[in-house]
């Protein structure tokens, strides 16, 4: 009997489990916790109430739910009453007022849970999807803008979320228009700028956008079709008021030279081109000289005029009344240049499409060139070091017609005997007022002064008329210098740039008598000597500068008297090349390493080759010269004000420093004369000069 009553209660048990599941609901004014609390039961979920949450709700269920459908109803009630459901940590589930669910995570399960999305737009801005979207949005939730990214994010319930979604993939649509425009007298680039203008104050602006094409002057427009058929209309009215503009414009330069840039809108209309130096002259043709019936220029022959030679056109072509046409040029005989000297403008006299023409060629050559500043950096380090040990000695007798004597005598060895004793035995002999006497003791006296080093002499009288004497040079001499430049100049992108620091010496080139042979004139040129530095930089694109520049260091090594006439001897070092550098790179331009040794030796035959006492019939010489050479060059390119200031001020400063330590004081001389002289402020911000301490 027990084994048929076990099966019977586990089929009642399994039979009743899905009744057990679905139930029904019927609160009528009941407390909003309390309802909380079974649902916790009913579904095995845990909740988090928050302290607001307060009141009475009323749920009425017509047929039995589910968990899943008693949870969905259980979220719908809070909703209405103004509560939602969001998820927390563990699982667990907070139930707050809907004020802030827009700050809550989003989760949950449902159309009532709370949600945040982020909608990207293609099309639309998204200020203007905001205006759209914020009506649909309830009153707990929540929608922004990403003006960086173009989207919108809402926050707000499951159902209204979806609902906003779709309504915004329904406004972002691309139904915008293109519509291009060719214009015809007008340019292209000066009506878009007038039309970006007036949009900038226009509501209607927002919605399209203009864009300039210089390559076929036309305009490029996009927007919605009825605003396109509106500006179609305003630029068809500006292109056809152009074409009746006046003939004579006046364009006055920002950046470029008028006077450079004449010869080359002169060769584009076919204008004999004017010299670089002199202004074109301003000739105002008449209408029907524009027109090209051949009516000549008030006040000007027609012999004149007509003389004028055409040039012939440049073989690349130039602009002609529709684009680049080979062998053309914009309107031949049509359109005169010329500049105004009194300031840097030009003044053409052209017809409106001529006008157009060279106006845009004009806009892309006046712009505002970069700079370049280029620094050298000059190192010579040079060491001369000279030895020389001789023994000169004479033996000579003073009497009688037929003198015998003895001697050497060497040429890398000072004093000269033979000056020195032919000196003396001439004196001896003829006496000191004697020419011989006194052109050998002037030729004595200029060797002992040529003299250098350490010199011992002796001499004497050995008897019978005989004298002799002996002489020991010994030099040992070491030159080191070290010579340090840093030239640096600023120079206009494409332009030349010269500095020059250094001495200008005159040097004689000829001498010559007068007609009476009484009067002596030598003629001079003068030379610049020290360092020079030409340079002319171009920066091309990126970032790198190409230089064309000529290094000079020139230095005066000595005097030399060649026919009674001085000279100077100049050392010269020299780099002319074309490199290319990066920005602020530094390279080697060139240099030189050069190490000369040159030994001498001069003896008698024989005698000089003797052990030890052959020094006594020797001189020995030795002279090393050694010079390091090394230029760098560094530039830097200069693009604006700041960087020019930021130069200036390093600059400055460096100077300052110096003069600073020098007087010992924080308030430099410079500084002064900068604020008393020129009424500005040092470059560098330097610190200002200290209060004077008042007076008793």
């Amino acid at each position: 009997m027990k084994r048929r009553i076990i099966p019977l209660l586990l089929a009642a048990h399994l039979i009743a489990a899905p009744l057990l599941a679905q139930q029904t609901v019927n609160l009528r004014d009941a407390d909003v916790r309390a309802y909380i609390q079974d649902v916790a039961r009913a579904t095995g979920r845990s909740f988090i109430i928050d302290p607001r949450v307060q009141g009475k709700v009323t749920v009425v269920s017509e047929r039995p739910l589910d968990q899943a459908g008693y949870f969905e109803l259980f979220l719908s009630t809070l909703r209405a009453n103004g509560l939602v459901v969001t998820p927390a940590a563990g699982g667990a589930f907070r139930v707050a007022p809907a004020d802030g669910a827009a700050t809550q995570p989003s989760g949950g399960t449902g159309r009532d849970r709370f949600e945040t999305i982020v909608i990207n737009l293609s099309f639309i801005d998204a200020a203007s999807a905001i205006e759209t979207l914020r009506p649909l949005v309830s009153r707990e939730g929540q929608v922004t803008a990403n003006r960086a990214g173009n989207a919108v994010i809402v926050a707000d319930y499951a159902d209204n979320v979806a609902r906003v979604r779709a309504i915004a993939r329904q406004i972002d649509q691309d139904r915008a228009a293109v519509r291009v425009i060719a214009l015809k007298h007008a340019g292209a680039r000066e009506i878009a700028t007038s039309l970006s203008q007036v949009a900038q104050g226009s509501a209607e602006g927002r919605g399209w956008q203009v864009a300039p094409v210089d390559a076929s002057n036309s305009l490029v427009l996009r927007g919605d079709p009825a605003t396109l058929a509106k500006l179609a209309r305003i630029v068809g009215d500006l292109d056809q008021a152009a074409a009746a503009g006046a003939d004579v414009r006046v364009i006055f330069l920002n950046h470029a030279d008028a006077e450079k840039l004449v010869p080359v809108l002169q060769q584009l209309v076919g204008q004999p081109v004017s010299p670089a130096s002199q202004a074109a002259p301003l000739a105002l043709p008449m209408q029907s000289q524009l027109g090209g019936n051949g009516a000549q220029t008030a006040g000007q022959p027609p012999q004149q005029q007509n003389s004028a030679p055409q040039p012939t056109p440049t073989t690349g072509g130039s602009l002609g009344t529709s684009g680049f046409v080979p062998g053309a040029s914009i309107g031949r005989g049509q359109a005169v240049i010329a500049r105004y000297e009194g300031a840097n403008a030009l003044v053409i006299a052209a017809p409106a499409d001529v006008q157009r023409r060279l106006g845009e060629v004009i806009r892309q050559l006046d712009v505002r060139r970069e700079q370049v500043l280029v620094e050298a950096v000059i190192v010579e380090i040079s060491d001369i070091a000279a030895q020389r040990l001789g023994v000169q000695f004479l033996l000579s007798g003073t009497g009688g017609s037929n003198i015998p004597f003895s001697v050497t005598n060497y040429s890398n060895a000072a004093p000269n005997l033979l000056s020195v004793a032919g000196a003396i035995v001439s004196e001896r002999r003829y006496g000191q007022d004697n020419s011989t006497s006194v052109a050998l003791r002037t030729a004595a006296v200029n060797s002992l002064l040529n003299a250098n080093g350490g010199q011992f002499g002796f001499g004497g009288n050995l008897g019978s008329g005989a004298v002799f004497g002996f002489v020991v040079n010994a030099v040992k001499a070491d030159t080191a210098s070290n010579v340090l430049s840093t030239p640096s100049v600023m120079a206009l992108d494409n332009q030349q740039a010269h500095i020059l620091v250094g001495q200008n010496v005159p040097i004689a080139t000829g001498q010559a008598l007068s007609n009476n042979f009484d009067n002596a004139f030598r003629t001079v040129q003068r030379q610049d000597v020290g360092i020079v530095l030409d340079v002319r930089p171009q920066i091309n694109a990126g970032n790198t500068i190409k230089l064309s520049l000529r290094q000079e260091v020139s230095s005066i090594a000595s005097a030399v008297v060649t026919a009674n006439i001085p000279d100077l001897i100049l050392n010269k070092r020299e780099i002319s090349t074309t490199v290319t550098v990066d920005d602020g790179q530094i390279i080697a331009l060139g240099g030189l390493i050069d190490e000369n040794e040159r030994r001498a030796i001069e003896k008698v035959p024989l005698l000089g080759d003797i052990p030890f006492l052959g020094n006594l019939f020797r001189s020995k010489s030795r002279n090393r010269t050694k010079t390091n050479l090394m230029v760098f060059i560094r530039p830097t390119i200069i693009r604006n004000a700041e960087d020019a200031a930021r130069i200036a001020g390093d600059r400055y400063q460096y100077v300052r420093a110096e003069q600073a330590s020098r007087e010992g004081s924080a308030a430099t001389s410079l500084d002064a004369l900068v604020r008393d002289y020129l009424k500005a402020t040092p470059p560098g911000n330097p610190p200002a000069p200290p209060a004077e301490p008042p007076k008793p």
